[in-house]
């Protein structure tokens, strides 16, 4: 059981997601029969591993006070890469390779953005959401010149749809595994403490002696990798994959990093509180397809489309918790 000394050294911003958590999976309760079941609620977990898995790498980031807006179009370059790893390998290699080269692809673009942001000092705002838009003419290009394979290998539908464990979704095994990685590296290696004190102060960190430039390329890479990972899977589930597959997790991953207590301008923020805000933004967008509360307010005049709803939401979300935050780091 948790002490009162243990739950101190909890952030409360990751208590706080946990008691939304606990009432939403109220409301979802009462709102529609079997929300409860052991079926649905490893459904909710299986698809909360797709953004976890995504929001891993995102979350390293901004501990540093940096952002990553190239994420939704190096999630659709990582799994359309790996369908078309085959029209571009070769058969012999496209198969097994199919995967990795998917990955290292989104790595690729991730060192790029670390290189614009550590060497160029360029800010990461900006940076990014132009690598997002050179990573989607390059698609685009890719798609229409020679119209490469789109279908899922077996393995990647064995990753996104299997159970290795039985009644265990392989993509949250694979997320369990990515957060165990994450959370020894941000708590016991030299490389999660110099995350945490580039996030604070980047400078002293550089005058300490360390390399800050060197951390910004690796972490950037990181998140390249995980969103990449991230589109291989979704491609596997869904046993294609299409252009734009990842524009709807770019406010989604924000908000859950965010809601779990990382601090926006860096410096601050537990894996724990990704997990809670990943797993919170999954069943709010559930509890919002079961109760439909675009329909009351078509009533009152107001008609918005589900999916225009859902960004509305989870960007009003960042805006009040990117207030919070940013007026006690002023504050402080």
């Amino acid at each position: 059981m948790m002490t009162s000394k243990t739950l101190a050294k909890i952030d409360p911003a990751v208590l706080i997601a946990f008691g939304c958590i606990v009432l939403l999976l109220g409301i979802g309760s009462i709102a529609k029969p079997g929300f409860l079941s052991a079926a649905y609620l490893v459904q909710q977990l299986q698809t909360a591993s797709f953004l976890g898995i995504i929001a891993s790498g995102v979350m390293l980031v901004m501990l540093m006070g940096q952002i990553d807006l190239s994420i939704p179009w190096v999630i659709a370059m990582g799994g359309m890469m790996a369908t078309g790893a085959e029209g571009i390998l070769g058969h012999t290699l496209g198969q097994p390779l199919a995967i990795p080269f998917g990955i290292c692809c989104g790595l690729l673009a991730g060192l790029v953005n670390g290189v614009g942001v550590a060497y160029l000092r360029a800010p990461s705002m900006i940076f990014t959401l132009g690598m997002n838009a050179v990573a989607q003419g390059l698609m685009v290009w890719h798609t229409g010149g020679f119209a490469p394979q789109d279908a899922a290998t077996p393995l990647m539908v064995a990753l996104a749809s299997g159970h290795l464990i039985p009644d265990v979704p392989n993509p949250l095994l694979i997320w369990i595994v990515l957060g165990g990685v994450i959370v020894w590296m941000l708590t016991r290696s030299r490389l999660g403490r110099q995350i945490y004190a580039i996030g604070n102060k980047e400078r002293a960190v550089f005058l300490s002696g360390v390399d800050s430039r060197k951390v910004t390329v690796l972490v950037f890479a990181i998140s390249g990798a995980c969103a990449a990972a991230g589109g291989v899977l979704l491609s596997g589930w869904a046993s294609r994959s299409y252009q734009a597959m990842g524009d709807p997790y770019l406010l989604p991953t924000i908000a859950a990093i965010v809601l779990g207590g990382t601090n926006v301008l860096g410096g601050r923020g537990s894996y724990l509180g990704t997990i809670a805000g990943v797993i919170l933004i999954t069943l709010l967008q559930s509890i919002l397809s079961v109760l439909q509360p675009q329909d009351y307010f078509a009533q009152l005049g107001v008609k918005l489309p589900d999916d225009v709803f859902r960004q509305v939401v989870f960007g009003l979300v960042i805006i009040v918790m990117m207030m919070l935050y940013g007026r006690e780091r002023v504050i402080r």
